[in-house]
């Protein structure tokens, strides 16, 4: 939903064996507009678990949640856009933003178990919708194989939506022609391309909240090498490559791109958010988003010590190794058998088994 594949997902799709692929263009939760879309997408999803018969459904939305599946549900919040609002705007949304919220919170209700990357998500959902009578935090994975270090070099590199402010590129662009190693920075340059990995902003609240993102031609001319999307294997070579990673976020609910930095064996100096904390703990550089000294002068040491940085990024790849994808297979795998045991309670049916 959202939008079609692009050719880079299509092919990463078509190389798995156990999926089987349905498309639309139904507007998300999250977009201008989208309560037209919204139901005729219920009606879509209905239709296909006729055909298929699930014995669960896994939503990566909230809203439909709350339809009548016959079977066991999760609702998984990987980000909303309540908590990126109150992060990035430093403040409430605005009362346009109820009806989402409204939206949002039936979805969670009709769910048997809410599931979130970090503990600092969750927390997120309860504090904006209300109790959640079941959740789980299951955190992100990769798989290490994806993400081997290669020979580092003398560069530093940043990876994600180059116009949204919440990912504090910007702010690393501008440092860049002060610094004695080249940046480059990957990812979409304009809010009219998306993007479809774990944070909350896309197009459509691009437009409704007034985001315009920084003028990317500008970060290019401040020193910074601005390399486009890139796909997948494009970013595993870059990060393979680099010996550092910089992410200065504002707002970021789990932080996939780090992650796959961290298992390169990058040295990772990241946003000091709650979240990111969760996740790397000592394993990181932390700096305050939006702070132009602190940031230079973290990257300024790394650049300068050599025996720091590599330990750092030792504690990095250690720490990173933690979130693979065979463990989060495991853990998801325990969560639907636990939300089948809860939907065979509430409905007296016999329970589902996931073993």
């Amino acid at each position: 939903m959202g939008r079609r594949l692009r050719d880079d997902q299509r092919v990463e799709l078509g190389a798995l064996g156990n999926v089987e692929l349905y498309e639309s263009e139904f507007r998300l939760e999250w977009m201008d507009e989208p309560w037209a879309d919204l139901e005729r997408a219920g009606e879509w999803l209905l239709g296909i678990a006729d055909r298929v018969g699930p014995d669960l459904v896994h939503l990566n939305g909230y809203v439909h949640g709350a339809l009548e599946w016959g079977c066991p549900v999760i609702v998984v919040g990987h980000s909303c856009v309540l908590s990126w609002w109150r992060a990035v705007r430093d403040g409430p949304a605005p009362n346009s933003w109820d009806g989402y919220r409204r939206a949002v919170r039936e979805g969670i209700k009709g769910a048997d178990l809410v599931i979130a990357p970090t503990a600092t998500m969750l927390g997120s959902l309860i504090e904006f919708y209300g109790p959640i009578e079941a959740s789980w935090v299951i955190p992100n994975g990769r798989d290490p194989a994806h993400f081997e270090p290669r020979g580092k070099e003398q560069l530093i590199f940043g990876a994600g939506r180059l116009w949204d402010e919440a990912k504090g590129l910007d702010l690393l662009a501008e440092l860049a022609a002060g610094l004695a190693w080249p940046v480059y920075l990957a990812g979409a340059t304009d809010a009219r391309e998306g993007e479809d990995r774990d944070e909350v902003v896309g197009e459509g609240v691009a437009r409704t909240i007034g985001i315009v993102g920084p003028d990317t031609e500008r970060m290019g001319a401040k020193g910074a090498q601005l390399l486009g999307r890139l796909p997948a294997r494009g970013i595993a070579e870059w990060v393979g490559r680099a010996s550092i990673y910089a992410h200065p976020a504002h707002y970021e609910p789990f932080g996939l791109s780090a992650l796959e930095a961290g298992l390169a064996g990058c040295a990772l100096v990241l946003g000091d958010i709650p979240s990111l904390r969760e996740v790397w703990g000592d394993a990181a550089l932390f700096v305050p988003p939006g702070e132009h000294e602190p940031l230079r002068e973290a990257l300024e040491v790394l650049i300068d010590d050599d025996t720091f940085r590599r330990r750092l990024a030792a504690l990095a790849r250690e720490r990173a190794l933690e979130y693979s994808s065979e463990r989060l297979g495991r853990r998801y795998r325990a969560a639907y058998t636990e939300a089948g045991r809860r939907w065979a309670q509430r409905t007296d049916v016999r329970e589902i088994s996931c073993a």
